[in-house]
């Protein structure tokens, strides 16, 4: 029996301005977004267009799609080569692909897997990240400078760029200050830009942009000036430990005060601090996902110096492999202990156990609990993409060692914009 061809709607991702934050391969409940060294791609064989990765994307290059034959949807072969989205079909295009054989459409259907009886689902911590922010949080401007926009980036000029951790240690960190003249570039603690490195990969093809954390409060690395700050680890090896110079940190790393550099976003609506009074953050990183969370510290104190803002708790979970690897560590000791609860986790100490910022989260349960229960308190995390699985256990664990139904605390952290997550 003649089968009709099923025409889909493609969830494809735009390879010119997305900026490989890796946001909507986390965000995935699916599996079917993936990525190599140039594009981020969707498996039209298993995307079941949920939607879940729309949100999150600072940038929107998410939300595209083509409608197609499903037998002759874009390959993943094809999304990889591809520098931009190929231009929509025609009805008479389309019509011609959807003559194809229809055996090859049903080949093309993925297999339908029941599961094992009995078998929990793979816990997901991606599942309770806040798709919105908190309901005080200023109103953030996004994607002013890009590739699609009126002016395709902006020229920033170096004004300063410090280690911030210990010299002769491997782990060499960077504060870098950008200054943007007269151009406007309003940004909000949580957004993030992104820095494109002159030259071409390894294809000729020009450098994509790479995403950096501004660290930096809405008002300036200087008070009063048009500029903002980020926290760089310069990159020598990747994820398993190969040897590999990362272009844009390097890059970063090395530049001198005068020098410029080209800017596009900013980017993020979400990861947004809350601005009412009494409100509570609770922050959680490692190595320098503490960008964000220093752009937070940093707002609240000048509010708080200048007898403006009467804010609740500051509570601080931040992890590295020793002290003299933790980006800020000297700064941090000094702000007043009223002012911000700080808790260090380190795992490479001589003689010490290893720490990580879950364990201690377990240890301040107490103090966590009500947190988790008042609509007032925010939940933060950033670092590694691979503490955050530790992370929103260890808070499911705390809850539920207090009596709470975690299923309901998850819900409502996410419903009402009080956790996000932001790893890589």
């Amino acid at each position: 029996m003649d089968m009709a061809v099923k025409i889909i709607k493609q969830h494809l991702i735009d390879p010119e301005i997305c900026i490989r934050c890796n946001t909507c391969e986390t965000m995935c409940p699916v599996g079917a977004i993936s990525h190599d060294s140039r594009n981020y791609v969707v498996d039209a064989t298993i995307c079941n267009w949920c939607n879940d990765c729309i949100s999150p994307c600072p940038t929107g290059s998410i939300d595209n799609y083509r409608q197609m034959p499903q037998a002759k949807a874009y390959s993943l072969e094809e999304q990889f080569s591809w520098d931009a989205l190929p231009t929509e079909l025609s009805r008479e295009q389309l019509t011609a692909l959807a003559g194809a054989d229809v055996a090859e459409e049903a080949a093309a259907q993925p297999p339908v897997v029941a599961p094992e009886p009995g078998t929990e689902p793979a816990f997901n911590s991606a599942q309770y990240g806040a798709t919105l922010p908190p309901w005080s949080a200023a109103h953030a401007y996004a994607n002013l400078y890009g590739p699609k926009s009126a002016d395709k980036s902006v020229t920033a000029t170096v004004t300063g760029n410090v280690r911030v951790t210990e010299v002769g240690k491997e782990y060499d960190t960077h504060h870098i200050v950008l200054d943007f003249g007269t151009m406007p570039f309003p940004v909000l603690e949580g957004q993030s830009i992104g820095i494109v490195p002159p030259g071409t990969d390894d294809s000729g093809r020009p450098h994509h942009a790479r995403q950096y954390s501004i660290a930096s409060p809405r008002n300036g690395e200087r008070p009063g000036y048009n500029n903002v700050s980020l926290t760089i680890k310069r990159v020598l090896e990747d994820h398993q430990g190969k040897p590999v110079r990362g272009v844009a940190s390097n890059y970063m790393c090395d530049l001198k005060v005068g020098d410029t550099v080209q800017v596009i976003g900013p980017f993020g609506t979400t990861f947004l601090m809350p601005n009412h009074p009494k409100s509570h953050i609770v922050m959680i990183c490692t190595g320098t996902g503490s960008a964000p969370m220093r752009a937070m510290t940093e707002w609240r104190r000048r509010l708080r110096h200048s007898g403006k803002f009467e804010g609740g708790k500051l509570l601080l979970f931040f992890g590295a492999r020793t002290k003299e690897e933790l980006p800020y560590f000297g700064p941090l000791q000094s702000l007043p202990k009223d002012f911000i609860d700080i808790n260090f986790a380190f795992s490479r100490t001589q003689g010490q156990p290893k720490r990580y910022v879950q364990d201690l989260m377990r240890e301040r349960a107490a103090d966590l609990v009500p947190l988790l229960s008042d609509p007032n308190a925010f939940f933060y995390v950033c670092g590694l993409k691979a503490m955050e699985e530790g992370v929103v256990l260890a808070l499911r664990e705390v809850a539920e060692a207090a009596g709470l139904d975690w299923a309901s605390v998850g819900a409502s952290l996410k419903q009402q914009g009080r956790l996000h997550l932001e790893t890589y």
